[in-house]
């Protein structure tokens, strides 16, 4: 044999040789060589939902949430996180091409009046907290953060209630505008959370349209207005041009799609209709547990996001 024919077969061989141990080698990790997934929309896990299988370090969780296909993520808590690991946590963000979804803007007073009273020490706190919450958009790249007005003041009429709460979001708009920065407010259901000022689509709809701001829309929590009045796509219709951010969890259960009564494929498909790109943050629990489930509740997703 020619040596220039010896060497091409040589190379031959241990190309197909190298590409069967990398085959193999993916059949024993997790299919490494399998493509990332792609959505159709920006689904975002939180923090603890694939600890199973990524470990507790949120950085790991995060580097895990791209390696399935995520290209978004909230955390409720941010708020909360040092400074140091708001920052690392936006910068892997930024690198893993994830974007960054809500999170809770202020203390939430989940049994007494706070905006909706009109009391000027419970508005200069909530204002204080949103100038906070710029700092923190401002480290993990954040467009959205979730403020929920509170608990109703039975003393008070509504609409005094309301004229009072649209006074404290002008404020707060004032501070958000030129960061380009949004707050969404949060209609909750009355059995998860009995008593609170916000509850429906259309209330939500008019506070935004009296506030009149970019810096105040609605976050539309599908979990939540299915239980409160349900007609989901034409609720979500006509609330459209006000609504920023939606937030996903099925019914009975909060748990992933697929789990409870609501059809998400449809309501993916709509949402996709009209041209949706901002995030659906996945504010619900795991169905099952352990490793399994978290990968139980990827198939979900992929099952839904079909359409």
């Amino acid at each position: 044999m020619q040596r220039r024919k010896f060497v091409q077969s040589a190379l031959a061989t241990s190309a197909a040789l190298m590409s069967t141990a990398a085959v193999n080698a993916a059949s024993t990790t997790g299919n490494l060589l399998t493509p990332k997934r792609q959505f159709k929309l920006k689904y975002g896990p939180h923090i603890g939902m694939f600890e199973n299988n990524a470990g507790k370090d949120p950085i790991d969780q995060l580097k895990f949430m791209a390696d399935q296909g995520f290209t978004a993520f909230e955390d409720n808590g941010m708020k909360d996180r040092t400074p140091e690991l708001q920052a690392k946590m936006g910068e892997t963000m930024a690198k893993l091409g994830i974007q960054m979804g809500v999170f809770v803007a202020h203390k939430i007073y989940w049994t007494e009046p706070s905006l909706t009273s009109g009391k000027q020490d419970k508005r200069d706190e909530f204002l204080q907290q949103i100038k906070e919450s710029v700092e923190v958009a401002k480290r993990v790249n954040a467009t959205w953060m979730t403020v929920v007005p509170g608990y109703v003041d039975l003393r008070q009429e509504m609409g005094y209630q309301t004229a009072n709460v649209i006074e404290s979001l002008k404020q707060a708009s004032a501070i958000l505008e030129p960061h380009k920065l949004t707050m969404v407010l949060e209609p909750l259901n009355f059995r998860d959370h009995p008593g609170l000022f916000l509850t429906k689509a259309a209330q939500g709809y008019t506070v935004c349209k009296a506030v009149n701001s970019p810096s105040c829309k609605i976050l539309f929590d599908i979990y939540h207005q299915q239980i409160t009045e349900g007609n989901l796509i034409p609720n979500m219709e006509r609330a459209w041009d006000e609504i920023a951010y939606i937030q996903i969890g099925d019914n009975p259960g909060r748990k992933e799609p697929t789990s409870g009564e609501i059809n998400y494929k449809n309501v993916f498909k709509f949402i996709h209709s009209k041209g949706f790109t901002g995030v659906l943050g996945m504010e619900h629990g795991n169905a099952k547990p352990g490793k399994e489930g978290e990968m139980a509740l990827i198939k979900a997703y992929e099952e839904s996001d079909s359409f």
